[in-house]
């Protein structure tokens, strides 16, 4: 593994001035830094931090566009099992804001060197095209959430997105629906794309025909469903499937709105099981992700790439769980 030692070497530079331009030394050039950080990536080095034995292991968490700090929203078990975990191996554990679904105003490889951060964790849903093409060439040891970008040193983790749309059909069609809606999120989300390979599978599988019509993309918010929910109706729907638990929030809003009975006119199903799921009025069968379950394994993937074992995905198993919201069609 390349040291300081060898980078001045290769620079015919100082020790001292290498390390002073890695930590951002304000007395070495910025032509000078900027030649150094250059080499240190070219050679793969690793900050200090990174290597076996060196203590504390210095990590940073970007978040774009999540909600965190309260236990209703999304994010906030994820970074609960890193943190738990991360302290368990010690590792100072940095959070940064950070809208990944635009243009990076920085270097990445260049950001973590400098901050001397070992490895990172990226939480985002969507990535930009330049944040991407960062990631297929860093060297940093880094993990995303439902991202997968082939390089040795990037791991995806997440949930099987498509076999947990796949229990949601497979259990409608038990319960014997057979015209099904999907009210999906973002077409250019890669999760999204997953879920609606698992809601074509499970209607496969399930001897069900696709109705394209009764397919829809928003995003994955409440007020996306409004304008979806009374042409699914029209068009004969008794059952609709949700991308995410704030997507069937919304869906339950429009049917009450509209004088309609959950589960007794329509189904509806959801997907993350956020704290609302069991909160709503019926409540709602909805997908768990295990989401300090996901935090934690981050952790351990990231350990693993930082002693030299590459990780392309680690997937965890979803989980159906069927409340008040779901039940049989009306004859």
């Amino acid at each position: 593994m390349p040291t300081i030692k060898d980078i001045a070497t290769r620079l015919n530079l100082s020790v001292s001035t290498v390390s002073k331009g890695l930590s951002g030394a304000s007395d070495v050039s910025d032509k000078t830094r900027q030649l150094i950080i250059n080499t240190a990536m070219e050679m793969g080095y690793v900050p200090k931090q990174g290597r076996e034995g060196a203590n504390p292991v210095k990590i940073c968490v970007f978040i774009e566009n999540m909600g965190y700090e309260r236990i209703e929203q999304f994010g906030y078990d994820i970074i609960v099992g890193f943190k738990l975990e991360a302290a368990a191996k010690k590792w100072d554990v940095s959070i940064v804001p950070l809208a990944m679904n635009q243009e990076s105003q920085y270097n990445y490889d260049d950001y973590m060197v400098t901050h001397h951060y070992a490895a990172g964790f990226l939480l985002g849903f969507t990535l930009h095209n330049d944040f991407i093409a960062q990631m297929q060439k860093t060297n940093i040891p880094t993990v995303l959430l439902d991202n997968v970008v082939y390089n040795k040193n990037v791991a995806c983790v997440g949930i099987d997105n498509q076999q947990g749309i796949f229990y949601v059909v497979e259990h409608l069609a038990r319960l014997g629906h057979r015209n099904i809606a999907m009210l999906n999120g973002e077409t250019i989300s890669r999760v999204s794309h997953e879920r609606l390979n698992g809601f074509r599978l499970g209607m496969e599988k399930c001897g069900l025909n696709v109705r394209e019509e009764l397919v829809a993309h928003g995003d994955y918010m409440t007020d996306c469903a409004d304008k979806f929910v009374s042409y699914f109706i029209r068009e004969g729907a008794t059952a609709i499937v949700c991308a995410s638990d704030l997507l069937a929030h919304g869906v339950l809003r429009e049917l009450y709105r509209m004088g309609l009975r959950v589960p007794d006119d329509v189904s509806v199903a959801g997907f993350d099981d956020l704290p609302l799921a069991s909160y709503t009025t019926p409540s709602l069968t909805t997908i768990r992700q295990n989401r300090m379950a996901i935090g934690k394994s981050v952790c351990m993937v990231m350990d693993q790439m930082m002693h030299g074992t590459h990780i392309n995905r680690l997937l965890l198993m979803p989980e159906l769980v069927v409340r008040e919201s779901t039940g049989k069609p009306k004859i």
